[in-house]
């Protein structure tokens, strides 16, 4: 085995790989077997195609060539974490003779072309911005007010403004979403301080959130880099490989109550208290917790002075927990499909985990307004840096993505019971589908 050290350029996109000896190479292409496998370390803050470091992402990729042979392969971790992929050559060379896996099948264009055309979307407007946080964040304000002024005209009247109050405090989420991709203001400063303002409405620690979602952004699709930022996911392989507890507890998980009723609550109300999963990353998500638990805990106590415990748990649970379940069930659909793709780390590629591994959820109007166009997510993998205002306009403009990975809203319902990845037949499948095939 040999280990290749890449050149510790900031911002370098492709770094080139100079001490591969030509004879590996051609062995290596010619019996097809993997003799070997490459060892990259990185320790820098690069891309990959368009995906925007400062969001925390870092990426690496490197090509070597020789005798006429490229290999490409892509590597990533969060800012200056050191991060290590270990990739199969020959597979990854006989995945470069082949087409394109899903883009030409659907007549769709290259994935690498697709984040190129969508570089002109990738401007913000600062006065579109504002307008949209103010059309969003004063109308929260105001039905959350009439909710605890109805309560003196019965509990039933004032939770029927729940609904629209939930809807909003979405809509805040997915701006702050924005700002952590760098997205929805020009100026890092300015993404950053909108963002941590509104993680305490939305109880969701901003940069601690950040870095974990860029971890999801850097390894979407991929089977061997699951666990942070993601829906947990087994192949059916692995649900077989368990014992009768362990199954027993991934269908807890799965069940809809657990994902879309308690796990939301515990997720929002508990869990993002503590940067769970990145515990060991230094000092930055914990400052990250425990300001947004400060923020929270003046803002409720200061609420709870003017309007008293029971009226603010009145009004604040239901549109909390309603709010979390939307939430969750957006982030579900848009990988959770039966066409997603699932990818071990040799044939992973961002750019096509990105296109393919994300849906497009084609929602109401209504809808796709409160949820600002989050559904429009292969567009937004492939590039982050779109603010979700712009994703519309790109979509009008390439007509051909309109319907890859296309769900409409009663054929998201159907995906909740597809729960385990087949590789055999690269699909998601259920429970029951898995016992049929066994």
């Amino acid at each position: 085995m040999r280990r290749i050290p890449l050149a510790r350029t900031r911002f370098a996109r492709v770094f080139k790989i100079a001490q591969t000896p030509p004879a590996i190479v051609s062995s290596i292409r010619n019996s097809g077997q993997p003799r070997f496998r490459l060892f990259v370390t990185i320790d820098l803050p690069a891309f990959i195609g368009q995906h925007s470091g400062d969001v925390g992402g870092c990426s690496g990729r490197a090509s070597v060539r020789r005798n006429g042979c490229n290999i490409t392969f892509h590597a990533s971790a969060y800012g200056p974490v050191l991060a290590r992929t270990m990739i199969c050559v020959p597979s990854l060379i006989e995945r470069l003779r082949m087409p394109e896996r899903r883009s030409n099948a659907n007549n769709t264009p290259d994935s690498r072309t697709l984040i190129r055309d969508l570089a002109p979307y990738r401007e913000p407007s600062s006065a579109r911005s504002v307008f949209e946080l103010v059309i969003t964040a004063v109308p929260f304000v105001l039905l959350w007010v009439l909710m605890w002024a109805a309560l003196d005209a019965g509990y039933w009247i004032g939770l029927a403004f729940a609904v629209p109050a939930a809807g909003f405090l979405v809509r805040l989420f997915l701006i702050q979403h924005d700002c952590g991709h760098g997205s929805f203001f020009r100026h890092r400063f300015t993404n950053d301080w909108v963002g941590r303002a509104i993680s305490v409405v939305t109880l969701t620690p901003y940069d601690y959130w950040r870095r974990a979602h860029a971890l999801h952004h850097a390894s979407s699709g991929n089977l061997d880099r699951r666990g942070i930022g993601d829906i947990d996911t087994l192949t059916v392989d692995e649900f077989r490989a368990r014992t009768p507890w362990r199954q027993l507890l991934y269908r807890l998980y799965r069940h809809p109550i657990v994902m879309f009723g308690l796990g939301p609550a515990y997720l929002f109300i508990l869990r993002h208290r503590l940067p769970m999963g990145l515990m060991r990353n230094g000092w930055g998500p914990w400052a990250s917790a425990m300001a947004t638990n400060a923020a929270i805990a003046i803002l409720v106590a200061a609420i709870i002075w003017l309007v008293g415990l029971g009226p603010f748990l009145l009004v604040q649970l239901p549109i909390t927990l309603l709010a979390a379940s939307i939430g969750v069930w957006l982030f579900y659909v848009q990988h959770q499909f039966e066409d997603t793709l699932w990818e071990h780390e040799e044939g992973w590629s961002f750019h096509e985990a990105a296109l393919h591994g994300s849906s497009h959820y084609d929602l109401p109007g209504v809808l796709r307004w409160f949820t600002a166009n989050i559904g429009v997510h292969h567009v937004h993998h492939l590039s982050s840096r779109i603010p979700y205002y712009r994703l519309p306009e790109a979509l009008r403009d390439r007509p051909e993505l309109r319907n890859v990975g296309r769900l409409t809203l009663l054929q998201s319902l159907k995906a909740v019971r597809l729960v385990l990845w087949d590789e055999e037949n690269r699909r998601l499948i259920s429970f029951a589908e898995a016992r049929k095939f066994a």
